[in-house]
């Protein structure tokens, strides 16, 4: 930890109502209806979408097995929204890419997930510019941003 004490009730409390805020507007459920598939391949889908993927990286990415992540590529590849292509220098490995039927099912599934509530919208536009610069400045030490 950098400087702040494992006790600091404040930031704990802060912690808490931030965490309990987002998992009370949880949108996966209504990605998956709006795509008609499970949110794992809708994830699937939304990594091939920023860059093509091995197999190896969508199971890590994931955190799921190699023989599940072919089931969903395999689906995925079904409905159209994403290719396997040759690795350029793994002659082992496909990669998975992503269609433009794929690229706009992606964006809408992003619509979707990242509907802001309406309690959010309601902010006046300085106090929306402060949350802004604060969120930026906690999300910086994302490894993986727009994590899913």
């Amino acid at each position: 930890m950098t400087g702040v004490p494992e006790d600091d009730e404040q930031a704990r409390r802060v912690w808490a109502a931030l965490s309990s805020l987002v998992r009370r507007r949880d949108r996966r459920p209504a990605v998956s209806d709006a795509l008609g598939m499970s949110f794992t391949r809708v994830k699937a889908l939304l990594y091939t979408s920023r860059e093509p993927r091995t197999g190896r990286q969508l199971a890590t990415l994931l955190a799921i097995d190699a023989p599940y992540v072919s089931v969903i590529v395999d689906d995925l590849e079904q409905r159209g929204f994403v290719r396997r292509e040759p690795h350029p220098t793994d002659r082992r490995a496909k990669l998975i890419s992503v269609t433009a039927a794929g690229r706009r099912a992606a964006a809408k599934a992003e619509r979707v997930l990242y509907l802001p509530p309406e309690v959010l919208l309601a902010l006046p536009p300085q106090d929306l510019e402060a949350l802004d610069r604060i969120v930026a400045k906690l999300a910086g030490s994302d490894p993986e941003p727009g994590g899913f």
